[in-house]
C-alpha cells in the first residue's frame, strides 16, 4: 500500500467510468435482458474484473505473443461496438440469440464492459499511475456495474417500450460515434507506426 493514492484512485475510477459508461449502457442491458433472459450480475462483475485486471498485467504480452498490436486489437473492438450500435439504431438483429440462455459473459462482460476501449485504456493508465491505484479504480467500477446490473429488473419495469426504443437509438448513435472514434484514432496510429517503421 506504499504507493496508494486516493487522488490517483479517483482519477483512474473516473477515466474507466467514462469509458465503460455503465449508466449509458442501461438501455442496452435492458434490451439484452429482454432478448436473452436473466442477467447473472455476480458472474458479469467477476468476469469483467478478471478480464480488466488480467489485461492490466499481461495484456501487452498476450497481444505480442499472438502477433497483434494494441491498435489492431482496439480496431477489432471498434467493429464489435459498431455492430451493436447498428442493431440499436436500425432495430435489426445481427447477433442471433441461438441457444443462449443469458447475456452474462457475451456481450455484457465482453465487449460491453471489458471491451477494447476499456482494456486499451487500462493499459494506457499503467504508463501514468501506480498499479495499486488502477486496481482500486477497477474494483470501484465493478461495484457500480454490479449495482446497476442487480437493478436491471427494476429498470426494465420503469422504462416503458417507447422510452426504451428512443433511448436505444440515442445511445446507439453514441456507441456508433465511440466505435468510429476508436477506429480512426487507432487506424491513424497503426498507419503512423508502419510509416515510421
Amino acid at each position: 500500500m506504499e504507493y496508494f493514492s486516493l487522488k490517483e484512485t479517483v482519477t483512474c475510477f473516473m477515466v474507466l467510468f467514462a469509458v465503460i459508461d455503465i449508466f449509458g449502457s442501461v438501455p442496452i442491458i435492458v434490451s439484452l435482458k429482454q432478448k436473452f433472459g436473466p442477467i447473472e450480475s455476480e458472474k458479469v462483475a467477476l468476469v469483467s474484473a478478471a478480464l480488466i485486471i488480467s489485461f492490466l498485467f499481461i495484456g501487452d504480452k498476450i497481444l505480442k505473443l499472438i502477433g497483434v498490436d494494441v491498435n489492431s486489437f482496439a480496431i477489432a473492438g471498434a467493429f464489435v461496438i459498431f455492430i451493436i450500435a447498428v442493431e440499436m439504431i436500425l432495430g435489426i438483429e445481427i447477433n442471433k440469440p441461438g441457444a443462449t440462455k443469458s447475456a452474462s459473459i457475451v456481450p455484457i462482460a465482453f465487449p460491453l464492459i471489458a471491451g477494447a476501449g476499456t482494456l486499451t485504456t487500462t493499459l494506457s493508465l499503467r504508463a501514468e499511475f501506480h498499479t495499486v491505484n488502477i486496481i482500486a479504480g477497477i474494483v470501484l467500477n465493478v461495484i457500480v456495474i454490479y449495482a446497476v446490473l442487480r437493478s436491471s429488473d427494476w429498470l426494465e419495469k420503469h422504462i416503458n417500450e417507447a422510452t426504451l426504443q428512443v433511448l436505444q437509438k440515442v445511445f446507439g448513435i453514441i456507441l456508433l460515434a465511440i466505435s468510429i472514434k476508436l477506429f480512426t484514432a487507432n487506424f491513424a496510429q497503426l498507419i503512423s507506426n508502419y510509416i515510421n517503421f
